[in-house]
């Protein structure tokens, strides 16, 4: 079994989720999503991402009592992801 850096791993990871998010956003729109999403996709789902970093921990809170939506719930999972990430990098400068 070869070695396989756990970074590498969960930045794979991150990418397939950013992708997921684009593709869902797509759906979300109505336009056609195929295999992989397109460069304009990815686009608005790095402004998605954003803008959900941005809102903070007080709006994502408040939804607490509400079942989040698909979109969300990638979005959320995205971001346990790249907080995984930094939490990695962060050992290994320590």
């Amino acid at each position: 079994m070869s070695y396989r850096d756990e970074l590498e791993s969960v930045l794979e990871a991150e990418q397939a989720f950013r992708s997921r998010i684009a593709l869902r956003l797509a759906e979300e729109r109505g336009e056609p999503a195929g295999d992989a999403p397109s460069a304009a996709q990815m686009q608005a789902a790095d402004e998605a991402i954003a803008a959900w970093v941005d809102e903070g921990e007080e709006e994502q809170d408040s939804r607490a009592f509400r079942p989040l939506t698909p979109l969300q719930t990638l979005l959320a999972e995205h971001r346990a992801i790249c907080e995984r990430i930094l939490d990695i990098r962060d050992r290994r400068l320590s």
